[in-house]
């Protein structure tokens, strides 16, 4: 993608189809008149006489306590600097988006106007009693140290500067884990630290709390290690500042066990590492280059264990891992502020989470066959559903340990289950499928991209390394759309009706024949349909000269599977073709089959249409609970529609008892745990939270998903196809840009899947 095309899609993600990326939605009812006079007036002047008499029943009565502040000033916004409050809303916008998504805590984001210290520390006590907590975000050093010190000493909610310390938070816990694979003790080893910021003072007063002694830390900032003898050092500076003469960084590494680097780009040399201690721990820390290359330095030291702050290699040190999740502990205690006994908590929750077994869908999201605690694996991955139920805990025991909860917590296995019902996994779905295209990108067809939305759909897959996309069509007609979208990447571009095809076309239309010549097709009919770019696609993956295909915006459903099926076909052993659809809901992803297919399929159809969607949610990595349902409960009505589905069920506990699956049932005691358990606590599914739907036929299993996607805005990934030979998978009907592109996400997935199936089998 050129710098042009870069900016203009960054700016139009802003800006439409709303401004900003964050909005206030209701909580409550309001329909009725009763709702508003309930809201507002009178009904309002209860709580709020509530309040009056007992000021801690803010909490109980409104928004406060699930509520951050992200508070700037704008004078360090990432590596922009000094904009000003207005430019860098988008940046606090986008933390809120963040705590939202990864802790379920809402945000207001608050720019202030102010670079006087005195000014914006009495702004935001004025304006705190609206809050649960404050992050302070992007305020320049060395005010953000006094502005952060201020608040929490005068403020009785949590105060945060997440620059300052969610780096030395998530560093800290890779630091113990990285000293344990070293054989190291923190109190031995000698560490030299790359920059002399507010994140390089945290994260080394962290460090120093783990054990590191402070007389063994040489610290560097851009003009050279620090010394006492220099009069611009702050305070904090200081207490790193050493005596004697000067030494330059590459003095210093020499025999150093653990090189810190928050400073610049490529500024340790091989030869640099090469001289540092046995199992050296480098964490370079430097966004987007670090301070050597993660790839360099692996072949420099086969024995470094190495981090950095990027999201393309090992060991990312991501902030994320962190501020959702501390701040989701204190407010739910009501914790007064963020002690070090909290964040060391958090550090100590992450260090420990990194050796336990990781779950499939993190295996699945980063495309390995089973991470493990190791030099390649220091620090929990940012996708780690257990994040949230791991850190928040740890976070509130120590605040209500330390003394500063106001509201403890008795039942510790209640609060982690609402922890993980308030993470869903709505959009989380999304990264986990597009990072797992990445890690190995398939060649993909994509026949109608004379169409603009198929092309950007193209240009998005090529751009963020999920695909390399095929494009089918006119080729002057490509052309002229490429540079319309600023698509400039050199991509193959083939138009099926020219005569430069003719040999192909010639090589596709023999091999079909000779497949289907004992069904009616004729050479010549052969010859005709390989001028379709439907037809042609498919051979095109037939013949291994793709990987896999995605078509369907233009064209009905039925008249694009015809030549799927016609020319690719079911896979071995699959008894026929169905697709599942993924719908990204509050509740976490729901898989939805058969929804495109089977008009009416058989109890043995259900069956397998059951087997293969289970199948499809364990490639993502997700444990299929499996709800087939009907009009009727469990013997509520005998008619054959409702019977078959029994039936269904009876094959499925008699021959995979294991499988965790129970019908016929009605859709709202599937999911209703409750209702579930109250009348039917005999099912397989009481007690379990059900993750899959297979529904008695297509009319239900189709309207049902496009309802949920129009009325509720409910992501959709699909129609998956299922038991396909190849990987095609055919979108609905004039399908968005967003839904192409994660289709074609999952064409690659699908086209792994297969490749590592091929292996397993040694074909």
């Amino acid at each position: 993608m050129n710098k042009d095309t870069k900016r203009r899609e960054a700016l139009l993600y802003h800006a439409e189809p709303t401004p900003g990326k964050i909005q206030v939605v209701p909580t409550k009812k309001y329909a009725t008149q009763r709702d508003l006079s309930l809201a507002y007036s009178p009904g309002v002047a209860e709580p709020c006489l509530e309040i009056a008499a007992n000021v801690e029943d803010v909490y109980k009565y409104t928004a406060k306590g699930n509520l951050v502040a992200v508070i700037s000033n704008g004078t360090a916004v990432l590596g922009l600097g000094d904009i000003g409050p207005e430019a860098g809303k988008p940046v606090m916008e986008g933390k809120g988006l963040l705590f939202k998504i990864f802790s379920d805590i809402d945000v207001f984001d608050i720019e202030i106007g102010t670079k006087d210290v005195e000014e914006f520390i009495q702004t935001v006590k004025n304006i705190a009693p609206t809050f649960g907590g404050i992050n302070l975000e992007d305020i320049k050093a060395p005010e953000s140290f006094e502005i952060e010190r201020r608040l929490i000493e005068e403020l009785d909610i949590p105060v945060m500067h997440d620059d300052q310390h969610g780096t030395a938070i998530i560093s800290s816990a890779a630091l113990i884990n990285a000293l344990e694979l070293a054989g190291k003790k923190a109190e031995d080893v000698k560490v030299v630290v790359s920059g002399a910021g507010s994140a390089a003072i945290a994260c080394t007063d962290l460090y120093v709390l783990l054990g590191v002694k402070v007389e063994n830390v040489l610290m560097f900032n851009s003009k050279g290690l620090l010394t006492k003898d220099n009069l611009s050092l702050s305070e904090l500076q200081l207490k790193y500042a050493v005596d004697g003469a000067k030494i330059d960084l590459a003095e210093a590494v020499k025999g150093a066990d653990v090189f810190i680097g928050l400073s610049s780009g490529n500024i340790l040399s091989p030869e640099m590492l090469l001289s540092m201690a046995d199992n050296p721990i480098v964490f370079a820390m430097a966004n987007p280059n670090p301070e050597i290359d993660y790839n360099l330095a692996t072949e420099t030291r086969k024995d470094v264990i190495m981090a950095t702050g990027r999201s393309d290699f090992p060991n990312q040190v991501n902030n994320v891992l962190g501020f959702p999740y501390i701040f989701r502990g204190a407010l739910d205690v009501r914790a007064t502020k963020i002690n070090e006994a909290m964040k060391m908590a958090a550090v100590k929750a992450l260090a420990s989470l990194a050796k336990q077994s990781v779950p499939e869908q993190v295996n699945v999201a980063y495309g390995a066959t089973k991470l493990g605690f190791g030099r390649e694996y220091i620090i929990p991955k940012p996708f780690d559903p257990r994040l949230i139920a791991v850190v928040a805990p740890a976070v509130a025991k120590a605040a209500i340990e330390s003394g500063v909860a106001k509201n403890p917590i008795a039942d510790w296995s209640a609060y982690e289950e609402k922890l993980l019902e308030r993470l869903g996994n709505d959009n989380k779905m999304v990264r986990l499928i597009t990072n797992r295209a990445k890690i190995e990108p398939k060649r993909v067809v994509f026949p109608e991209a004379e169409h603009l939305n198929v092309l950007k759909a193209a240009q998005i897959v090529y751009e963020e390394g999920i695909a390399f996309p095929i494009l089918l069509g006119n080729k002057e007609i490509i052309l002229e759309l490429k540079e319309e979208l600023g698509f400039d990447a050199d991509v193959e571009i083939i138009d099926p009706k020219v005569k430069d095809e003719e040999q192909r076309r010639d090589k596709f239309a023999k091999s079909y024949w000779s497949a289907r010549e004992r069904r009616g097709i004729s050479l010549l009919d052969a010859q005709k349909l390989m001028r379709e770019r439907n037809y042609f696609a498919a051979m095109m993956v037939n013949e291994g000269e793709a990987d896999g295909l995605v078509t369907g915006h233009s064209r009905s459903y039925p008249s694009v599977l015809k030549p799927m099926l016609q020319l690719i076909g079911k896979a071995n052993g699959a008894s026929l073709v169905a697709t599942a659809n993924m719908m990204l809901t509050a509740r976490g992803p729901m898989f939805l089959s058969d929804t495109a297919i089977n008009i009416s399929p058989s109890a043995e159809d259900l069956v397998n249409i059951a087997l293969m969607t289970a199948k499809t949610a364990k490639m993502f990595g997700v444990e299929p609970v499996i709800a087939m349902v009907s009009y009727s409960n469990f013997g509520s009505s005998t008619h054959q529609n409702a019977s078959k589905v029994r039936d269904a069920v009876a094959f499925l506990h008699k021959n995979y008892p294991d499988m965790i699956v129970d019908g016929e049932i009605q859709a709202d005691f599937a999911l209703n745990p409750e209702m579930l358990e109250e009348k039917f606590p005999f099912s397989k599914l009481a007690g379990k939270k059900v993750n899959t739907l297979v529904f008695p036929n297509l009319e239900s299993a189709n309207i049902t998903y496009k309802l949920l996607k129009e009325l509720y805005q409910v992501n959709s990934i699909g129609p998956i196809m299922m038991g396909m030979g190849k990987p095609v998978h055919i979108f609905q009907l004039g399908a968005s840009v967003e839904e192409m592109v994660n289709m074609a996400a999952i064409a690659v997935i699908d086209a792994q899947e297969k490749q590592l199936k091929k292996i397993k089998l040694g074909k």
